[in-house]
């Protein structure tokens, strides 16, 4: 194996190659502008972005980047337990993107804030999210499934996407360029439709995902591991649909249009994103061109951390 060649059973890159996980921690450091903003240079930021398909920023890092610029002007000890963002434009990859925060409203307890992410004087993203001290109260939460396979019983993204061809879209976008290994219980969907397609059954708008980063981080803060989860989820919100759908993702592109609209995020407690977590997921409906998907996410232990919930663009035919 030459020095240029991945690892095909970790999956990651050699020395001589860019580290994912790396280029993501660092478009996620955003740089003030001073001068701007109502109340100083805290409230408008800068970040640039990751390589991504045709030259287009990916949704997930967007939003991830708006979470980490209105908490840069949150109150210290409250973090993000809510949002919702719109999708609006496309952003490009070369272009610097900046983040406008609002400051809607401090409580006693809760904060809410508003954040555009713009390019060319448009917004690309609209994200209105809410920040809260941790706070004792009545808990509960549903069981994460019985039966599910253990992250070492399951096969990994790695090793599958190492029998492609470098050049391979899908190869880029879950192993090369990711900063996230992905174990799908049950079969993944890079290379071929989900199995009940071939037996010529019907196949499920369910599927459960095993994801980590692909290394230990050595950031502790939580308003980075809940920033770095909602760059996850963006990954796995539509893929019940394009499941259901008989589809791979070898059909995303010119035959299967795909974007994100819209996206909720809820966060119930601490996360650790270089830990595993078990996506438990869901397409409730698609119809009219999109596709609703929803996710939990526990951790290996059974704590249920996050709910998610994603509009997409779903071009398929009746």
């Amino acid at each position: 194996m030459d020095a240029t060649t991945p690892d095909p059973i970790s999956g990651t890159p050699s020395d001589s190659q860019p580290d994912a996980l790396d280029r993501l921690l660092q478009v996620l450091d955003l740089r003030h502008l001073e001068g701007w903003g109502p109340r100083g240079e805290e409230d408008v930021l800068r970040g640039d972005s990751m390589p991504g398909p045709a030259n287009r920023a990916y949704g997930g890092q967007v939003l991830a980047q708006a979470i980490l610029a209105a908490d840069r002007t949150v109150p210290d000890g409250r973090l993000i337990h809510s949002l919702h963002g719109y999708f609006l434009r496309e952003g490009r990859v070369e272009e610097p993107i900046d983040f406008a925060v609002e400051r809607l409203r401090d409580g006693r307890s809760f904060s809410a804030r508003r954040t555009h992410a713009i390019q060319f004087g448009k917004p690309i993203l609209s994200m209105i999210a809410s920040f809260q001290e941790d706070q004792p109260g009545y808990e509960h939460m549903m069981p994460m499934p019985d039966g599910v396979p253990a992250p070492d019983e399951v096969g990994s993204a790695f090793d599958e996407l190492a029998t492609l061809p470098e050049g391979v879209a899908v190869r880029a976008q879950f192993w090369t360029d990711s900063a996230f290994e992905l174990r799908h219980v049950g079969g993944s969907l890079y290379l071929n439709p989900d199995t009940a397609v071939a037996d010529g059954g019907v196949p499920p708008a369910t599927q459960m995902v095993w994801m980590r980063t692909r290394r230990p981080l050595e950031v502790k803060e939580q308003a980075m591991h809940r920033a770095l989860l909602a760059f996850a989820c963006d990954q796995l919100m539509l893929e019940p649909a394009l499941r259901a759908a008989g589809k791979s993702w070898q059909d995303v592109g010119a035959s299967v249009p795909m974007a994100s609209l819209d996206h909720g995020m809820w966060w119930h407690r601490d996360v650790r994103v270089d830990e595993w977590m078990l996506f438990v997921q869901t397409s409730p409906t698609a119809q009219g061109g999109r596709a609703l998907g929803t996710a939990k996410v526990y951790t290996q232990d059974g704590a249920l951390v996050a709910s998610a919930g994603q509009e997409g663009m779903i071009r398929l035919s009746a």
